[in-house]
């Protein structure tokens, strides 16, 4: 019978040492790692100082948790949302966390109550308002028809009054009359003052339009304002006419043609042009 031997190979101490330090290292360092996480760890302390409460989870980013969709932070814990009738939940993370559905409105952050729209008005596309129809007009919670009156029309502006009067008349209390136009005038379209206008040879006096005379040696002038005439270059108005300059010496016809003035070196005195010393 024979003994079996198990041969191994040789191994000096030196090396054995080296193995087992190394060993000891490595199970060191993973010994570290373990306390770091365990006790260095901000989150991880974060997390065993403030437990993450129910309906909660891990933030996406940063530290700390955030509620679920549904709920709401109310200091450690999450407290479902409470939505009322006729609402939806945002699902957002900032507000109260829902909305009136359309045709409803908000009422002390607690409640969605119907828009009652009156006859004669329609739900404003918001869907927590009302408006009038056109041709009514909003007293308090209604919409009341608006009372045309003949020889009108309803106004498109958002301000003023709901109707206007047709061109030729004017409101007088709540009708429209007809604007008395005299002789030789015509309607001018003005929404304010003189609904008329006297026709070119014409001006305004008293309410009707009188012809414009034009002396001899001027020409009728359509300007707003003045006799309605101008004299001719030369010439000067005096008494409702025109009459000739006389210039004196060292004298000229001024810019206008209806004045003189004196040459250069030359002053006005007395009617005369004198020389300057």
């Amino acid at each position: 019978m024979h003994r079996s031997y198990l041969k191994f190979s040789p191994v000096s101490s030196k090396g054995t040492v080296g193995v087992l330090a190394l060993v000891s290292f490595t199970e060191f360092l993973a010994l570290a790692f373990v306390v770091f996480i365990a006790i260095g760890s901000p989150s991880f302390a974060q997390s065993q100082s403030a437990q993450m409460p129910a309906n909660a989870r891990p933030k996406s980013y940063g530290e700390g948790w955030e509620c679920d969709r549904g709920y709401r932070r109310d200091g450690d814990a999450c407290l479902a949302i409470i939505i009322p009738e006729n609402a939806y939940a945002t699902n957002r993370t900032y507000g109260k966390g829902w909305e009136c559905l359309h045709g409803f409105q908000e009422v002390d952050d607690a409640a969605c109550f119907e828009v009652v729209v009156p006859e004669g008005g329609y739900l404003d596309p918001s869907g927590q308002r009302w408006n009038c129809l056109r041709g009514y007009t909003k007293i308090d919670d209604l919409c009341l028809k608006i009372d045309l009156p003949s020889n009108a029309y309803l106004s498109d502006r958002g301000y003023g009054a709901a109707w206007l009067c047709d061109r030729g008349y004017e409101v007088e209390g709540d009708t429209c009359a007809a604007i008395a136009v005299p002789e030789n005038a015509f309607l001018n379209g003005s929404a304010h003052g003189q609904p008329w206008t006297c026709e070119r040879g014409y001006f305004e006096r008293d309410g009707t339009c009188e012809a414009v005379v034009v002396p001899e040696n001027a020409f009728f002038d359509d300007a707003s304002y003045g006799p309605g005439w101008k004299c001719n270059r030369g010439f000067a108005e005096s008494d409702n006419g025109c009459t000739k300059i006389v210039l004196p010496d060292n004298a000229h016809l001024d810019r206008s043609g209806n004045g003189w003035e004196c040459h250069r070196n030359f002053q006005r005195s007395q009617g005369r042009c004198v020389f300057n010393d």
